[in-house]
């Protein structure tokens, strides 16, 4: 039995509850995200019979929960009549193909201008608020600075339906990358990811801990001393492919931050404005129809460009 007022969710255990963790039963009964119910349990929002609940907790049958939800916040961000690239839509989902150099929601020195700004223009209120004001509609995020496919959501229903296939990694995201030096035909880097140990604004390879990251990678095109690679993440972890490729010595090129500047970047310095990274391909089930959606991006032109540059080398 659930009972539920405007931020409180209370609810007893059922037997086909038993066992299951208190990040995964708060998310089902308060209808909100893995993560954000894990973040509830940090914050000590959750409750079992009385008690500060922890993540790892199994319920029992009988056990009393309550989850304690934030009221809504203020949204920095305002609807703004900005182009976007839609690449799909319909009344659950739309997918975005998003330049290079665009934020995607509000942040500090980044209010306006924001993919979301745009979504908040284009979808009015059709966008999900499982997120809060300042995310609404958005399931995952790529870099500022990477181009491509990004999908979200028009309403909760098909939020967590899009939430619950990056949790099972059935939500395929392929990306493509210049990188720097030769590879092997294909290969996967499986090296768990943390916040970097003196640099808080970055990521790094973890010696010890850290989150389970996976990259599969496969050889599109050499181009004398430079790889265009097709790329798979089985895991999002932050920065992931910028971090697995930099720490198998094949930076993505012109990445300002884990990159190491070659000389054809030297004498291109303003070819793009930042790492040559692009989300071409994105594939779910629809969370209406039970479908499966794929949907592909070309290469944007700085993209091409670049890779028209390193051929006529």
């Amino acid at each position: 039995m659930t009972e539920t007022d405007e931020y409180t969710v209370s609810f007893t255990a059922e037997e086909a509850d038993a066992g299951k963790r208190a990040d995964v039963l708060a998310a089902e009964k308060a209808q909100i995200t893995r993560s954000a119910a894990a973040n509830l349990l940090l914050k000590g929002a959750v409750t079992v019979n009385g008690a500060e609940c922890r993540k790892n907790y199994k319920a029992a049958a009988g056990d009393i929960f309550t989850v304690e939800l934030p009221e809504p916040q203020p949204c920095d961000a305002v609807p703004e009549n900005i182009p976007i690239d839609v690449a799909y839509e319909d009344e659950d989902v739309i997918v975005v193909n998003k330049p290079q150099g665009m934020v995607v929601h509000p942040a500090p020195g980044h209010i306006s201008g924001t993919l979301v700004s745009a979504l908040l223009y284009h979808c009015g209120d059709s966008l999900s608020d499982i997120n809060g004001v300042i995310r609404p509609g958005i399931v995952h995020r790529i870099d500022r600075d990477t181009s491509g496919l990004i999908a979200a959501a028009k309403n909760n229903a098909a939020h967590l339906s899009l939430a619950a296939q990056l949790e099972d990694h059935s939500m395929a995201r392929v990306y493509y990358a210049v990188v720097l030096g030769n590879l092997p035909e294909r290969g996967t880097v499986d090296a768990p990811i943390a916040r970097h140990p003196s640099d808080r604004k970055k990521m790094a390879v973890a010696k010890e801990g850290g989150r389970r990251a996976v990259t599969h990678y496969e050889t599109v095109e050499e181009l004398g001393g430079f790889t265009l690679v097709r790329l798979k993440l089985e895991t999002g972890r932050t920065h992931q492919i910028r971090v697995h490729m930099a720490h198998i010595g094949h930076p993505v090129i012109f990445d300002p931050v884990y990159g190491r500047p070659s000389q054809f970047e030297k004498q291109h310095p303003g070819l793009m404005n930042g790492q040559c990274l692009h989300a071409g391909e994105l594939s779910f089930t629809h969370p209406s129809t039970g479908e499966r959606v794929t949907v592909k991006a070309p290469l944007p032109e700085y993209f091409e460009k670049t890779l028209n540059l390193l051929r006529s080398r």
